[in-house]
């Protein structure tokens, strides 16, 4: 799927994990739900680190279009040393590690470490990264057209503005750990799930998608999961424009309203 669409989706599905946590009875504070909400939106993108042209290569300018080049051959190189009889040889990396479950883990466990052990600044660095991803995606229109100085301005100030709402009491640092220092350790969740939700938008589409390596399926170690081919459909196509993209607006609006209680 593209940018905009894969935003929507993670919003859509870190809004119904609150509408979840509601009906658990363990109610997330308004701000975790908006907080985690931009930052699934923009976990959404990352997995796309191994794209050259992707959204999130033109996120951050010169520094994201060199981090993709290393992630990419990254990719590539794991690919060609991991791959069995059944896989496909390969000219690129994109779609393979990146766009695995254990990739998502990984990042996730890796931003809740950095957010425990790295305090303040590094918690403001993973709101900072995610929200100007999330800008992309969800507000990808303006973003385009606007300069990249005032979308990295608009993910710093709101970056800074949330870490402080969230640090009042009963906001939600310490929404789900409460144990003393681990306030943020929940910040891995919504970035798991935004690229969970990533890996699957692209199993929708003709290609598939290896979400489940390095586990083995028949002959394949990289095994493209995904619906029926008749199912499928191709990124950008109007089933996921017309169909998919309104349909993740409304869902995301009910998880929000059920996570909410407000009717």
């Amino acid at each position: 799927m593209m940018g905009p669409a894969h935003s929507l989706s993670g919003a859509a599905a870190w809004l119904g994990v609150g509408a979840a946590a509601k009906a658990a009875g363990h109610t997330m504070p308004w701000p975790v739900l908006v907080v985690g909400a931009l930052i699934t939106a923009g976990a959404a993108l990352a997995p796309d680190l191994d794209h050259k042209s992707a959204t999130i290569s033109r996120a951050f300018g010169p520094v994201s279009k060199a981090v993709c080049e290393i992630v990419d051959k990254l990719s590539y190189a794991v690919y060609k040393a991991t791959r069995s009889a059944g896989d496909p040889r390969r000219t690129g990396g994109h779609r393979t590690l990146t766009h695995t479950w254990l990739w998502a883990v990984l990042i996730g466990a890796g931003c809740s470490a950095a957010a425990i052990f790295g305090g303040r600044w590094a918690v403001l660095a993973i709101l900072f990264v995610h929200l100007v991803l999330a800008v992309e995606g969800l507000l990808w229109r303006a973003a385009r057209v606007s300069s990249d100085v005032l979308v990295w301005l608009l993910g710093a100030t709101s970056a800074w503005i949330l870490a402080g709402v969230l640090d009042q009491p009963g906001n939600g640092s310490d929404w789900l750990f409460s144990g003393a220092g681990q306030e943020y350790l929940w910040l891995g969740l919504p970035i798991v799930l935004g690229a969970l939700v990533h890996d699957i938008g692209d199993a929708l589409t003709v290609s598939g998608c290896p979400i489940l390596w390095p586990i083995p399926l028949g002959r394949k170690r990289w095994y493209p999961i995904g619906p029926p081919k008749a199912m499928r459909f191709r990124a950008g196509s109007w089933v996921e424009i017309k169909v998919l993209m309104p349909v993740f607006m409304i869902l995301g609006a009910i998880g929000g309203i059920a996570a909410l209680n407000v009717v």
